[in-house]
């Protein structure tokens, strides 16, 4: 893939950001606030999701497992 096309593609992904966000009409020290706000929000939601959904997902898949029948585990 030639470079210029994968940075045209990127300046592509970010108009459609600006334009979905609304924020290509905000004032460019609000678009910082904006987007550092944005990022921040991000990075939360997906330490949060790699660090308590595999917690829920085990605790699930035991609550199923002892549901439908399956060993329970020794409690020795």
């Amino acid at each position: 893939m030639d470079i210029k096309r994968v940075k045209d593609y990127i300046y592509w992904l970010y108009y459609q950001y600006l334009l979905i966000t609304c924020s290509y009409v905000l004032e460019p020290w609000e678009r910082s606030m904006f987007h550092t706000i944005t990022v921040t929000v991000f990075a939360m939601v997906v330490y949060t999701a790699y660090v308590f959904v595999p917690i829920h997902v085990r605790l699930a898949f035991e609550f199923f497992s002892q549901i439908f029948g399956g060993q329970p585990e020794s409690t020795v």
